[in-house]
């Protein structure tokens, strides 16, 4: 059972890795601090990641889930805009 005050990793969003650094990019702006989860096994093994194709998972903070959510949505308002 956890502490409604713990701070857990959260993860907010799962991509390729170009939307992946973009995004990234995004949240730096923010200066929230990130960790990537299959990074590499993304990137070098996509066939055998979990999710699909290449899916490179971007973790936050709990912490921080509220402000990075927003920052996620702003981009995916952006892009689907941009079709």
């Amino acid at each position: 059972m956890t502490n409604k005050n713990e701070i857990v990793p959260v993860e907010i969003f799962s991509g390729t890795q170009g939307e992946v650094d973009f995004l990234l990019s995004m949240l730096e702006d923010e200066e929230i601090q990130t960790y990537l989860k299959d990074e590499y096994v993304g990137t070098i093994a996509p066939y055998i990641s979990p999710g699909g194709a290449a899916p490179i998972t971007i973790v936050v903070s709990s912490e921080d889930e509220g402000r990075a959510m927003q920052v996620v949505k702003e981009y995916l308002d952006s892009k689907e805009s941009d079709q």
